[in-house]
């Protein structure tokens, strides 16, 4: 009130954007400077904060290819040649009868009951331990001179030799033996059933660990892959699970391991992963059709079952149902823009109706 002459603008500094107001003051016959601090609008966003070279990151881009399909690469060929037999071969084994692997028919449908939004739990974290696998048994193995091995990079967070997750004595052969699929898969699904997780968080829990792979510049090996899966688990667990499982929780799961110990776990595994938990859907979605193909080349087939009249009905609603959702919220968006336009427009007042007797 009373200001003849008004102006902002914008200021750099260190600290941030700081809005500066220039104010003619009549009583005075001068100009003020006030200074006002920064709006919470002037605010970092999250996405701002995250990468924004990310088309060689499978983590987060969604058309680069997962890092464990690639390990696994040799293997799948490998396992296609075998494959390549004939008709008779696929269908019946001459010593031990019919396979068990079921073929649809003009009759009959086999269909499993995992999808995107629900895979199913016990062959997601079967195949999640795979890739896993593939990781450490493919991992780059440096030459150090004279033909010795080098040393990988090793952060002692991880190193089990310094934060043992039991009391148990550890082989001294134990950070040189990969370990086998079932140790790891054993691993995880202990964890999953004690803590009740879903098969999504087994994938988010892939997502996270191959990008702290790819961000702190490390390899998962022998004597780190438990502590590195247990930090993936616990930071997924948190992230998508509406209920997260408490790290107090994990010290019941593991009864060797300290709260102080997966505090300092978690808090490191966010700084490794630069505070990015953000996992876009099609980057989840392109995990998930990875580990079906890597578990269809392994032969960890999810269970199939005959396509009933009551499972294609049902199969039938949702996909209807979930066009309607997005006619509806495409419709919903349509009036919302039109009545955004309208807010200026002044309206008739509204008639009362007329009672004819």
């Amino acid at each position: 009130m009373g200001n003849k002459h008004s102006c902002c603008f914008f200021g750099g500094g260190s600290g941030g954007k700081k809005l500066h107001e220039e104010i003619y003051r009549p009583e005075l016959e001068q100009h003020e400077i006030i200074v006002r601090p920064a709006s919470s609008t002037n605010l970092q966003h999250i996405s701002e904060r995250e990468p924004e070279d990310t088309e060689g990151d499978p983590s987060n881009h969604p058309k680069t290819g997962t890092l464990f399909l690639v390990l696994a690469l040799n293997e799948i060929q490998k396992n296609h040649r075998l494959r390549r037999r004939s008709h008779y071969d696929n269908h019946f084994n001459r010593h031990h009868g019919p396979l068990g692997k079921k073929y649809s028919s003009c009759s009959t449908i086999y269909i499993d009951d995992s999808t995107v939004s629900q895979p199913n739990l016990k062959n997601t974290i079967k195949t999640v331990a795979l890739a896993i696998y593939f990781h450490i048994k493919n991992r780059d193995k440096r030459n150090g001179p004279f033909g010795t091995t080098q040393t990988v990079r090793y952060l002692d967070i991880f190193d089990e030799s310094k934060h043992p997750l039991s009391k148990d004595m550890v082989p001294d052969d134990y950070s040189s033996r990969d370990p086998e699929h079932k140790a790891i898969y054993r691993f995880v699904r202990t964890l999953f059933n004690a803590a009740q997780l879903t098969a999504e968080c087994a994938i988010v829990c892939l997502v996270y660990l191959e990008r702290l792979l790819t961000y702190a510049e490390i390899e998962i090996c022998p004597g780190n892959w438990k502590r590195i899966i247990l930090g993936a688990i616990l930071l997924a667990s948190k992230v998508w699970d509406d209920q997260a499982v408490w790290n107090v929780d994990y010290c019941q799961i593991l009864k060797d391991i300290t709260v102080e110990d997966m505090n300092e776990l978690e808090r490191q595994f966010l700084e490794l992963l630069q505070f990015n938990i953000n996992v876009p859907s099609s980057v989840y979605a392109k995990y998930y059709f990875d580990l079906r193909a890597l578990a269809d080349a392994h032969d960890l087939n999810f269970p199939l079952e005959p396509l009933s009249k009551e499972r294609a009905l049902k199969l039938e609603v949702h996909a209807l149902s979930t066009v309607c959702a997005d006619k509806l919220r495409e419709t919903i968006r349509i009036e919302l823009k039109r009545s955004t336009s309208l807010d200026g427009m002044t309206l008739l007042p509204k008639m009362s109706k007329a009672i004819i007797s």
